[in-house]
């Protein structure tokens, strides 16, 4: 059976209210991405849910250290509070990502992100044009301003911003629970979201993994690090 890599959901989210949300952060400090080997030109982010509820931790890992809150960029933007609130399931991050004009994200994985893995990714572009290239497991995937999608970020992907303007996504990482399964299990059978092999025990993988981790230096990164290292011993 066909192994989902992505989904894109039988609703949108109102664009005119997702720009003017938009308007009233594109004027605060957003923070280069920290995976600076990962991309070239800019790629910066502002997060509205963090741990710490600082928009500056922009890191996707988890910390359960400091609950998750909204920033304090979220101020006003109700439209935005009321698409996160429509997600009923717990989340770790949700970010404004943009990818300037030129601007390229190189092909990579995000390992432990797909919906079997417990997790899930969510993109919901605000602002884009015809020549943003998205690539996910060799497939251009074209995601309309309002529209929402699933994407298993275990597969590689790539991104380049060939356009004339800066291309903004609202991006969600969420805990899989019982309301996200009747959505998900709505698009596609339980056993298209199974992973041919379990990954996770493959050396290989976890070495390919740790690299990974390396190159992007948080301390999140460098703890899962060690995790990782000390599960192998």
């Amino acid at each position: 059976m066909e192994h989902i890599n992505h989904i894109q959901f039988p609703f949108t989210f109102d664009r005119s209210l997702l720009k003017a949300d938009l308007e009233k952060i594109l004027g605060k400090n957003w923070t280069a991405h920290y995976n600076s080997g990962a991309y070239s030109g800019n790629w910066t982010s502002v997060s509205l849910l963090a741990a710490g509820g600082k928009s500056s931790n922009i890191n996707a890992l988890p910390n359960e250290k400091e609950p998750v809150t909204e920033t304090e960029v979220m101020e006003g933007c109700d439209y935005f509070r009321e698409v996160l609130n429509s997600f009923e399931c717990p989340k770790t991050t949700a970010r404004l990502l943009k990818l300037d004009v030129g601007a390229e994200i190189k092909p990579h994985k995000d390992y432990c992100l797909g919906y079997e893995d417990g997790v899930f990714r969510i993109h919901i572009p605000i602002v884009t044009n015809p020549d943003v290239e998205f690539i996910l497991d060799g497939e251009r995937i074209i995601m309309e301003e309002g529209s929402c999608w699933y994407i298993d970020a275990n597969k590689e992907h790539s991104v380049a911003n060939r356009g004339t303007k800066d291309r903004i996504h609202l991006v969600i990482d969420g805990n899989r629970n019982e309301w996200t399964d009747r959505l998900f299990f709505s698009m596609a059978s339980e056993e298209q979201f199974q992973s041919p092999q379990k990954q996770s025990t493959d050396p290989k993988f976890q070495k390919r993994m740790i690299e990974e981790l390396k190159r992007m230096n948080t301390p999140e990164s460098l703890e899962l690090i060690r995790q990782l290292s000390a599960g192998r011993e």
